[in-house]
């Protein structure tokens, strides 16, 4: 019974991480239509950004974090600006699917040759195997505790941009309708370019406890992707509470398959993506029921 509560509970702690690979996709899906193909592979560069500030600066992860987030930021925005808002039109999918394509390879391939492809590891000190007991035999990793608290934390922040701030109009303006939104004076390039910068900022938390939580090297990214894309779908595209309970529904597949045999787990996340996609295929908390 113990091991089975411990596989709930570190299933729970999973999916806070799945979360955050989510939480940017989502918003930028969210508010521009984009699916992002190299999504995985931007948490891949920014952890690898968070890797070399820490190491050139001598910083804790924690603190390089902080000096890696504006950077991101406007990387992110200046991408969006710069090149893929030339991608977005009325055939939204396949330009912005190659272009994004594109940009995958590209940066796969130059963190190899900056890198290599040995794995790389965030190193924190003393909190890394720090645990909470939780009493019965049972303890939680203040990682990972950390990982489920900073992910729902980014979801209440993002449901209070878009639903408290003026900002947030303008994305739901653009997301419902592009044309009445241009015609009432928003400047979709920029709010598109907003939203992306945005989202750098979200990836580059999921990017801290990536490599808190585990190794990481250049070629990891399509897995974050496909790990990204099914908590979304999970929970409902354009939810991100929904998002959240995607990336736990994930998790808990991952470790209960685990816990019943070791090869399972990643199968059994797939599977249940699978199962609620055949019955839900809006997923389980759709935008138009928030």
């Amino acid at each position: 019974m113990t091991g089975w509560l411990d596989a709930l509970i570190q299933g729970v702690l999973l999916g806070g991480l799945y979360a955050l690979f989510a939480a940017g996709l989502s918003l930028i899906f969210g508010v521009m239509r984009l699916v992002n193909l190299a999504h995985g592979d931007l948490i891949v560069l920014a952890a690898f950004a968070v890797l070399v500030v820490a190491g050139k600066l001598g910083l804790d992860p924690f603190v390089a974090v902080l000096i890696a987030l504006p950077i991101l930021f406007v990387i992110g925005f200046a991408l969006q600006y710069v090149l893929l808002n030339r991608t977005l039109g009325r055939d939204l999918l396949p330009p912005p699917l190659l272009v994004t394509f594109g940009l995958s390879i590209i940066i796969q391939n130059g963190l190899l040759q900056i890198f290599s492809a040995d794995s790389q590891r965030l190193r924190s000190g003393a909190i890394e195997t720090a645990s909470v007991s939780l009493g019965g035999g049972i303890a939680v990793g203040v990682v990972p505790l950390l990982t489920l608290l900073s992910a729902i934390s980014v979801i209440v922040l993002l449901n209070l941009i878009f639903y408290r701030t003026p900002i947030g109009r303008a994305f739901r303006a653009t997301s419902d309708d592009l044309e009445v939104a241009q015609l009432m004076g928003i400047d979709i390039r920029r709010i598109f370019a907003l939203a992306m910068g945005l989202a750098f900022v979200v990836i580059t938390i999921a990017a801290l406890y990536l490599g808190l939580r585990a190794n990481f090297d250049p070629t990891i990214g399509p897995a974050r992707l496909l790990y990204a894309f099914e908590a979304v779908i999970i929970g409902g595209l354009g939810s991100f509470w929904g998002t959240l309970a995607g990336g736990i529904v994930l998790g808990l597949a991952q470790t209960i398959g685990a816990h019943i045999d070791p090869e399972w787990q990643i199968l059994a996340g797939h599977l249940a993506f699978l199962v609620v996609l055949v019955l839900r295929p809006r997923g389980l908390f759709p935008r138009a029921q928030d």
